[in-house]
């Protein structure tokens, strides 16, 4: 039996600051919402379409999402795509699919500046981290 591939790449802008927590152990964990905006053509015109995609990070990768990014910023992210199952305040089940990073670059300037980011500061993986 042959493995899989689980592989996603995303490139978009942040739609509200980083939201940074932590487990019980320590953990930090930061969810990030992303919109990807692509261009589709229509007929004879073309549109803008944006699609919303929920972005995870872990340990020193979520701290530094929390510290850096703000609401606007661009990055890019690649991790793998994880569906999770959870039961909302009715008791009915509902699923949430996100992309868990394993790296994030971090585009563009800082909080709300236009400076570039400083090439230390820019892309934390988790690899490099011992993760």
């Amino acid at each position: 039996m042959s493995k899989g591939v689980n592989k996603v790449i995303i490139m978009g802008n942040l739609g509200r600051d980083p939201e940074v927590r932590f487990t019980k152990s320590g953990t930090a964990v930061c969810n990030m919402r992303v919109a990807v905006t692509e261009r589709r053509k229509n007929g004879d015109s073309w549109e803008d379409h944006t699609e919303w995609i929920d972005l995870v990070a872990w340990g020193k990768t979520a701290e530094n999402c929390g510290q850096y990014l703000a609401k606007g910023r661009q990055l890019y992210a690649e991790g793998r795509l994880q569906t999770r199952k959870w039961q909302d305040k009715n008791g009915q089940d509902r699923y949430s699919t996100e992309v868990h990073c394993q790296s994030v670059l971090f585009l563009g300037g800082g909080r709300g500046d236009s400076a570039p980011a400083k090439d230390g500061d820019s892309f934390m993986d988790n690899d490099q981290l011992g993760f």
